[in-house]
This record gives structure tokens, sequence and C-alpha cells, in this order.
């Protein structure tokens, strides 16, 4: 390991002592020191202007050479001449200074008067006083407040640690090391990196027969799902030590400072291999260099992105030194980064399906005090697409909830307020609504259950609520699958809009009017029937057509964009989109008029209660025909 170079206390005494020499023989040389005889003649001759006395030396200034000639009349007396030799290489106006050491002389002050110079009093201070004050305090300053700037920009106080890496080990005797127990919900993903552990356990059994271990592990997938947690997992069964830095760690102000981290970060790899490198959020200096100025970055990002390819060239994976990097953006990465040879292997880390919650939610709960009444499946099948960092959130809020009412176990009612909190915002039970707008919300989120509740393909009906929550949100239906579905049929998507119109076709039938309460529901049934149209090809006019660019990346989430079309096709867009919402508000609102009678018991149940569950839902609604039962419901 390179020895690394520190200040001492040495090197600031040192600093100061060569100071001090330079203002003595520089400066205080530059003032020269006369006789007191010689002072006197000066005095007498009239060529002192004025002196400062003290105890033990006497400070002064002469006249500039200037005043001296027009004053002096005698020139031939000694002391003109030396003054002249002292003063003729000086600008004529610029006064010099002088010096003397003091002696007793009861006779300086009326000579001095006599001449006209004007005197005064001189405090002195010893050597030491001067020294400490005017020196060693002010440059002792100076140095703390140059070390505090420096830890202030995260790199200490030597200049040279800009280049060093700011990975954070862990060893592999780390206590509650992370291990594969610890990961739920990713199998598939597990089972992918086990051969990574089995590799740096026994290396030799892979080496025998002439493999070699991939160089690098890319793990994609949308934020939350644990990347980050599995490669902690691989370093804790495995064993070894765990280099684990984020990507925007790398580039900083200074040119050259990303690449000499790279540097640094694989040469202290290869000192402690076998080990683990995880690079997080790796588009940060992975982003594609093809990808124009207004994509790739500056030039210190694509510095650090080649320093990076070139130590991943460099080092022989058989030493026994694994990358790893996770990204939620693999669209943007440079190809370079993806090819083999560099990261062979990308490991998709998806959201968890409903077998993949149950066993989240089981490790989320092993040291929580659990109530009889919870139901892990029945919560598992109410959280569909939330991931292990969502279902960690509702576990905790469950706990907090129980905490606060003062309980000592948390039952299910806490684990259904957690998720309803974490999907509808927080509880707003004091916001003050007139009596008109509750009536409205109450009769908007009644059509939204009795017409989901209705249709064939409609999603669970789970709890209808009119107490605000969120932002904006004055009352919820909370809609959710029974099962983790990947295909949607027409016909389902369909009855996805009808749902979501329901309440605004309830306010029309009720009140002959409607409100602003359905924008949100509006707009998702607009955007549904426009992916219909351009991206399923479920359109009448233009079928098994597609009309829209999507973004690569399965994990964005981006909208369609629509091509370039033409007039008449879009013209054609706008009506199939519009006949397809026409289509379902009016089924929507053919099923409010054939239920009125339960439309009216509901929301009067609702302004009461304020809250409706499942069970009471179907009391007033009667069992439906179509959909199944939630266990546990």
């Amino acid at each position: 390991m390179e020895k690394r170079w520190k200040f001492s206390i040495l090197y600031y005494l040192i600093a100061i002592l060569l100071l001090f020499g330079f203002q003595y023989w520089f400066v205080s040389k530059q003032i020269p020191e006369i006789s007191y005889k010689e002072f006197k003649d000066y005095v007498q001759l009239g060529a002192v202007d004025e002196v400062a006395i003290g105890e033990t030396k006497i400070v002064g200034k002469f006249k500039s050479w200037k005043s001296i000639r027009e004053t002096v009349s005698d020139t031939t007396h000694p002391a003109y001449q030396k003054l002249k030799t002292l003063l003729k290489r000086r600008p004529p106006d610029v006064q010099l200074g002088f010096k003397v050491v003091a002696l007793e002389d009861k006779e300086l002050l009326s000579l001095l008067e006599d001449h006209d110079v004007n005197y005064r009093g001189l405090v002195e201070s010893n050597w030491f006083e001067t020294f400490l004050l005017y020196w060693v305090l002010p440059f002792f300053f100076l140095i703390l407040l140059w070390g505090y700037l420096f830890r202030r920009m995260g790199t200490g106080p030597n200049v040279m640690t800009f280049g060093k890496s700011r990975a954070k080990i862990f060893a592999e005797d780390v206590k509650n090391k992370i291990t594969f127990k610890d990961v739920a919900g990713i199998d598939e993903a597990v089972q992918e990196v086990r051969e990574i552990v089995e590799f740096l356990k026994n290396p030799a059994k892979y080496q025998r027969l002439g493999g070699k271990m991939p160089k690098g592990v890319l793990l994609v997938g949308p934020p939350g799902t644990g990347k980050t947690l599995l490669a902690k997992a691989v370093a804790g069964e495995a064993g070894v030590p765990f280099f684990s830095i984020s990507g925007s760690e790398f580039v900083e102000m200074f040119v050259g400072v990303g690449a000499a981290r790279v540097r640094d970060l694989f040469a202290q790899a290869k000192q402690k291999a076998p080990c683990i490198v995880f690079i997080d959020e790796i588009d940060a200096i992975g982003r594609s260099r093809a990808a124009g100025p207004i994509l790739s970055g500056h030039d210190e990002r694509e510095n650090t992105l080649n320093q990076l390819l070139v130590e991943m060239d460099g080092f022989d994976s058989s030493k026994g030194v694994v990358i790893m990097a996770a990204t939620n953006r693999p669209d943007v990465l440079d190809p370079a980064l993806l090819r083999p040879g560099r990261f062979d292997r990308q490991i998709v880390v998806d959201r968890p399906d409903l077998n993949g919650r149950i066993a989240i939610f089981e490790v989320h709960m092993r040291h929580l005090p659990l109530a009889d009444d919870v139901d892990v499946k029945l919560l598992a099948a109410q959280t569909p697409g939330f991931v292990g960092a969502d279902i960690a959130n509702v576990c905790n809020e469950a706990a907090l909830l129980a905490a606060r009412r003062g309980k000592d176990r948390i039952d299910m009612s806490d684990f259904q307020e957690a998720i309803e909190r974490v999907v509808a915002g927080l509880k707003k039970p004091n916001k003050v609504i007139n009596e008109q707008e509750r009536r409205v919300v109450a009769y908007h989120e009644s059509g939204h259950a009795l017409v989901g509740y209705y249709l064939p393909h409609g999603d669970y009906v789970a709890k209808v609520s009119i107490v605000p929550r969120g932002v904006a949100a004055l009352g919820y239906t909370l809609q959710t699958p029974l099962e983790d579905r990947y295909l949607l049929t027409r016909e389902e998507l369909l009855d996805k809009i009808t749902s979501l119109l329901g309440g605004r076709a309830a306010e029309e039938v009720v009140f002959q009017t409607i409100s602003t309460g359905a924008a949100n529901d509006i707009e998702r049934a607009t955007e549904i029937a426009r992916n219909m149209v351009l991206v399923y090809g479920m359109s009448k006019r233009l079928p098994n057509f597609s009309l829209s660019e999507t973004d690569k990346s399965p994990f964005l989430g981006a909208p369609p964009r629509e091509k370039f079309l033409s007039d008449k096709t879009a013209q054609i867009i706008d009506q199939e989109v519009q006949e397809i919402i026409d289509d379902c508000y009016r089924r929507a609102r053919d099923l409010i008029i054939q239920h009125r009678d339960k439309l009216e018991t509901l929301a009067q149940t609702l302004l009461e209660k304020e809250v409706v569950d499942r069970k009471e839902l179907e009391s007033i609604l009667g069992k439906p025909q179509h959909q199944p039962k939630s266990d546990g419901a």
C-alpha cells in the first residue's frame, strides 16, 4: 500500500520560521541603524523630520532629499556628505527611516525642540509578543480556515486525496451482515447470483475446465426492487470485502477527478481480492457517448466512463474481483459497457408477483409482534405492483400506527390503514367540507363502487370512503385485483374505463349536473382509451396497427409518443377514442339507473359512517354474479 504523505506540526513551525527570517532579513534590514552621534549631527543639521523615543531605541524618519537640499545651508558639514551618500539612491520625494540605540541624554528633548523635530514616545513590546501576535496567530488562523474549507469539500486537508476513491468498504466480519435469507420476492435473480458466490468461495471448481467468471453483473429493475440489497447479500454469502459506491461520487468539479477515483477504486479492489465492487446508479457515469451533448453530459463524465471501460478490460477475473452495478435506466447506458467482457450478465430484478410479495411481507414481519388476525396472503393480494421498498414502508407504517394507538400487537386493521396511507395518502378527517360537496362526494364514490361491483371484469372493490386523503382526494374507492395480471383483454380495459366513469355518471343521474371531482378519473380513462388505439391495436377502424413510439426501457413507465401521422389518421384516432369513452360512459350511466335504489342506500350509508368495507358493501349491493370472493374477505 502506498504510504500517504501527512502534514505535521513541524512543517508549520518551519514555515513560520522561514517567514520570520524573510521579514527580518528583507524588511528589517531595509531600515539603516546609525550611531547616536550621527543622529545628533543630523538633528543639528536640520535633516530629521520626526522621531519616536523608546527605552532602548529611537526610531525616526529623515526629511526627503529634496527638502534637505532646500533647507540646509551648510553643505560642507560632514554629516551632510554622509546623508548625501545615504539618500542619493532614493527618489527625491521619499523619506528614509532610521533607528538608533537610545542613550541617557537629558538634553535630547531641548535639541529636538530647537530644530523643530516632531517627537513622541515609543511603546516597545518584547520579541515574543511581536512574534506571537503578528506572525503565529494570523498564520495559524489561515491554516485552520484552509483545513475547514477542504473538509467542507469532503476531501480532507490533503489536496492529494481528490483522486482517492470514496467507496465504502464492508468487511467480511461485519456484524449483522446481509445474506440471501434477507432477500425475498426475487428468487430468479437470487438464483442467478448464487453462481457468483460459489465462484468466489471455490474458483478452482470453475477454472478446472477453462471457464472464466463474468467480469461484470448488471442488475436492472425498477426502483425499490432490491438491487442494492441483492448485491450486499452476495458479498455477505461469499464472505468477502464489499466495495460500495454511487456513480455520482466519481464526478466532481475538478477535471480528471472521476478517472483518478476509478483507478484508485480498482487498485484497492485488486489488493483486497477476492472482493465485490458495487456501483449503484451506474447511469450517472455510464450514459451513452453517442447520444449528443444534451444527454451525454460533459467531457469529465466521458473521461470517467472511458477509464471505467479501460479498467474493466485490464483486470483478470480469475483474481476474484467481481464488478456489480445497478440501474433502472438500462436504455441510456453506453453499448461499450454492455458488451461481453465487461458487464457480461444482465439480471432483471423485477416487481414481485403475489408469492413474492407474501415472502417479502414475511421477511419484514419476522421481528414484529403480530396479532392473530393478520393475513399475509390477503395483504399481498391487496398490494399489486408494490416493490420491496413499498412493502417495507407498509410494515413500518403499520407498526407506527399500532404504537400510536397504544397497542401491544399489530393487527390487520393497522396494516389495512397503512396500505391505504401509502396508496391514497394521509387521512385528513378534520378537513372542513360543506354539506352539499359532501353529498356530491358520497354519490360520486358510490357510483365508482357500484359500477365496479357489477361489471364482469371489474377489479375487486375492497372499501369505499369519503374521508379526505392526500393533497386533493375528497374520497376514494379502493379497488385491487385478486391476482397478478400480465395480459389484459379488450373487455377488461373497457370495464376499467367504465368503472372510472362511474362517479361522473352518478353525479349526472342524481344531481342533473357534473362537477370537477372527476378530473383525474377522466384523465386516466382517456389514457387507457388512447393506449387501446395507439399501442394495443384495439381500434375498430385501425385494428392491429401500431401508431406510437414507446420507450425502450420497460421500467420507466413513459407514455407512448405518437408517430408522425397524417391528418386523416389523427382524426380517426380521435374519433375512435371518443367512441370508446362514449360507449363506456353510456354503460356506466345505464348501471347507475338500473341500480338507483342501491346507489341511494350506499350513498346514505357513506354519509352516516364515512367508510363502508367489503362485507357491508355486499349486504347493500348483494352478491356479485361475476367476481370471485377474496380469501379472507
